[in-house]
């Protein structure tokens, strides 16, 4: 039986999000999006800080020449945490003001990969497919690739840097993109469908094999699946919100996964994040080089 730990803490996310591994800093960061919350853990000791965000918060990926950017319901920011300081990138979608950024990661080229969805109080099956995946540059520059979607989660990449795996969890739709040698995007192919009643596929990340590791939002859940698309294996947690899952340590063996208490008040564990003896290794991430 795979053992699962919650990491200790006095509060809950509402919707834990976000997760990156920080090798400079030796720290695990996520984000809770609607608690307008950025998190640090330290691994050496396990001490847990926070810093209030004036915006909900998706996403935390460093910087390669120091601090992060993060992305709020407004836009790509870059930040720096001592002292604290945001200074706005851009807006990927002024002329969608009911969206905001969701979940993101950086490729091989020190792009930032983000989706967005919509900011919105009635239930999800109302929302409309105002989503979109957009790529930050370097530069500075904003481009959208792709459209339609309605919650955008994901991003992963292929530890060869070859694909880009994106996901719509509202139908349960995973994607594939070729990465060119370009760098360009090659046409969106299905890849994986799953029965959203039973949890809807949410964060992912690649192991150094290839594997893909997906959260289940209401699937209690993570699971590894092959390039191929083959389920490998499962890994049951005791709350059904998981939302993120990252590869953490120095050996990349840690694995830590996020959660959502968000309408669960009966839950204890609900919003807590958690460690998994997965045995699989990840892959490091990269960094922005803007």
């Amino acid at each position: 039986m795979t053992a699962v730990r919650p990491i200790l803490r006095d509060t809950r996310d509402v919707l834990g999000e976000g997760l990156l591994w920080s090798a400079r800093e030796n720290a695990l960061f996520w984000t809770d999006i609607l608690g307008r919350k950025l998190w640090r853990m330290s691994l050496a000791d396990e001490q847990i800080s926070h810093w209030d965000m004036p915006e909900a918060i998706g996403w935390i990926i460093e910087r390669a020449r120091g601090g992060f950017v993060v992305g709020l319901q407004s836009g790509f920011y870059r930040l720096d945490l001592e002292p604290f300081r945001l200074e706005l990138i851009g807006n990927p979608q002024p002329e969608r003001p009911g969206n905001r950024l969701n979940d993101a990661k950086a490729d091989a080229r020190g792009r930032i990969w983000a989706g967005s969805m919509p900011f919105a109080d009635q239930p999800s099956t109302n929302w409309p497919a105002s989503g979109a995946l957009y790529c930050l540059d370097p530069t500075g520059e904003i481009t959208r690739h792709d459209d339609g979607i309605t919650i955008a989660n994901g991003p992963a990449f292929s530890p060869d840097g070859t694909v880009l795996y994106h996901t719509d969890s509202r139908i349960g739709q995973v994607w594939t993109f070729a990465i060119n040698a370009d760098g360009t995007l090659g046409p969106r192919k299905p890849h994986l469908q799953f029965d959203t009643s039973k949890g809807a596929p949410d964060g992912m990340t690649c192991d150094r094999d290839g594997g893909l590791w997906i959260a289940f939002y209401n699937g209690s859940k993570v699971a590894r699946f092959e390039p191929d698309g083959r389920i490998d294996r499962e890994i049951a947690l005791p709350t059904p919100q998981i939302t993120n899952v990252c590869f953490a340590g120095a050996d990349l063996s840690r694995m830590f996964v996020t959660s959502a208490g968000d309408g669960r008040s009966d839950d204890a564990l609900a919003g807590a994040l958690f460690e998994i003896q997965s045995g699989a290794v990840g892959v490091l991430g990269h960094q922005y080089f803007g």
